[in-house]
């Protein structure tokens, strides 16, 4: 009598839950096909817009469990169990985790943006936050530089992305400005001869844009002659330091004071 009240119940539960079981598998087998057919379609969709490699795995991981966790939903649903309990706990989660996380919450969507805008790339030489350096990595919560004397700076992406940003990679050229002081009882058309004679001498200095050598001001020991050349942008430094030291060689040849301490400074622009 015991086993025959056993094998009845296990019959009625048979009866009562086999075809929802069985849907439900079907509606498992199904969803996780179409849910791999949407992602598949998605990364193409992605590569085809050449989203950047770190964006693109996240975007990709993203779809894949929101997907999965509705289907899990349905199916449970499917199954007979309450799902607005189970979603409302959920929502729940995850506002409570997006409260614990804003700050990390901003970064990631900073970096969203940066790989989506693209303002600067690997490589790039940029200005920002107050620190400037090379790209080194971008990624999903900061971007790495790497600046001149080889040290690392790690910058969170949602002030990154908020703020200023100067890029010095973007323009195949870049103008480098300079301003050499002279004394007072100094020849200015002579000075000026000096100085262009240098410019016109370095190869790596372009024609086009020409040089610019003008008066820019009237210091308190020294008359200021505020020049500007234009280079390629790999040439940025070269001619930054070759022109400073053919300058001041060329002054004294010339005879031409230069006060002390002399005044020859450079804007420097990353």
């Amino acid at each position: 009598m015991e086993t025959q009240k056993w094998i009845d119940a296990g019959y009625n539960l048979i009866i009562q839950y086999g075809p929802k079981l069985i849907l439900a598998i079907i509606i498992w087998i199904i969803g996780s096909w179409v849910v791999k057919v949407l992602v598949k379609g998605s990364q193409k969709a992605m590569t085809k817009a050449n989203y950047d490699e770190s964006l693109k795995k996240f975007l990709l991981n993203l779809v894949n469990w929101i997907l999965k966790i509705i289907l899990i939903i349905v199916v449970l649903g499917t199954l007979g169990i309450e799902t607005t309990s189970f979603a409302a706990i959920i929502a729940a989660a995850g506002l409570a985790i997006g409260l614990a996380l804003q700050g990390s919450l901003g970064n990631f969507a900073g970096g969203v943006l940066i790989m989506i805008f693209k303002p600067f790339k690997i490589g790039d030489y940029i200005q920002a936050q107050g620190e400037s350096g090379t790209v080194k990595e971008i990624e999903i919560f900061t971007t790495k530089l790497t600046t001149p004397d080889n040290k690392e700076v790690i910058i969170p992406n949602g002030s990154l992305s908020n703020g200023n940003i100067v890029n010095f990679s973007t323009e195949a050229t870049r103008r480098v400005d300079f301003t050499f002081g002279v004394g007072y009882d100094s020849d200015i058309k002579l000075t000026k001869e000096t100085i262009l004679s240098v410019i016109n001498k370095h190869d790596l200095i372009l024609k086009d844009p020409a040089p610019a050598i003008n008066v820019s001001e009237l210091g308190d020991s020294s008359i200021n002659f505020f020049t500007r050349v234009w280079v390629n942008k790999a040439d940025y430094w070269a001619v930054n330091f070759d022109v400073i030291e053919q300058t001041k060689e060329a002054l004294d040849a010339a005879g031409i004071d230069i006060p002390y301490p002399h005044q020859v400074e450079i804007h420097k622009q990353g």
